[in-house]
């Protein structure tokens, strides 16, 4: 009887135990989930909010939330896109519709998003509507969510 009664504590410790860890893995996966999903929707939202009368603001937004390739590329083409807009006087206001995770782990994910912007500028004074659909690859740096790449899908 007492050999049962301690083969029966060891088993419910143990699988208090591992219930713990797996309640804490859980919370753990739930939470880099909302955090990913937070950075991509900001990431999406600086992408698709651009302003010609501020746009070094607009454009060190995008530069804040983007790491790798992406970063590069779009420092790369700053210079030129705020010619282009100011010439243009291009507005464009974003929102995130949707945003879903494709996949993600502890160091990377893949975001989808659907976000609409109104665009207006000097050929389309009165503005127009547009839906993106976005890939966005983030990547855990630091302690934080950013885009290393972005992609128009669909």
């Amino acid at each position: 009887m007492p050999a049962t009664l301690a083969v029966a504590t060891v088993a419910a410790t143990a699988l208090s135990g591992w219930l713990c860890v797996e309640v804490y893995e859980q919370r753990a996966q739930t939470q880099r989930h909302q955090d990913i999903l937070a950075a991509a929707r900001q990431s999406a939202l600086n992408f698709t909010s651009l302003d010609y009368r501020h746009y070094d603001r607009d454009s060190k937004n995008v530069l804040k939330g983007a790491t790798g390739d992406f970063k590069e590329q779009f420092a790369s083409q700053t210079a030129e896109l705020t010619k282009l807009v100011a010439s243009n006087k291009s507005v464009s206001e974003g929102q995130v519709l949707e945003a879903g995770i494709a996949r993600a782990d502890e160091r990377s994910a893949r975001v989808l998003v659907v976000a609409d912007s109104k665009v207006t500028n000097s050929a389309a004074p009165e503005g127009q509507s547009r839906t993106y659909r976005l890939q966005l690859d983030l990547v855990l740096e630091r302690g934080r969510w950013l885009t290393s790449n972005v992609e128009f899908v669909g």
